[in-house]
């Protein structure tokens, strides 16, 4: 009988960790981003990007995972190099949007 070990399957998602947070209650505080990843969203198809982004937060040294469709952290995290995680940052409401500082 095969044993799973020697398949030597490599899981391929990166998984993230933590209780999910909502997005209001780290509004204004400082969260450290860890790592994110983008997916279509099953939520927001038909609004805004279609996509639904995945951060893996902490927040006074405790992970979280946050779900956003906010186009502009969309547009901003992909621009961050990979190098440049982790990173501090804040993430503020500007009017209807949602900006990372």
């Amino acid at each position: 009988m095969n044993s799973f070990s020697a398949f030597k399957i490599q899981i391929k998602d990166r998984a993230f960790v933590g209780d999910k947070i909502k997005i209001s209650k780290i509004i204004d505080k400082e969260i450290v981003v860890h790592d994110f990843k983008i997916e279509d969203s099953k939520i927001f198809k038909d609004r805004g990007t279609g996509k639904c982004l995945h951060i893996q937060i902490s927040i006074n040294g405790e992970k979280h995972i946050l779900f956003t469709s906010a186009g502009g952290l969309i547009d901003a995290i992909q621009q961050v190099p990979e190098d440049g995680f982790p990173f501090s940052t804040i993430i503020i409401k500007d009017e209807e949007r949602l900006l990372f500082t």
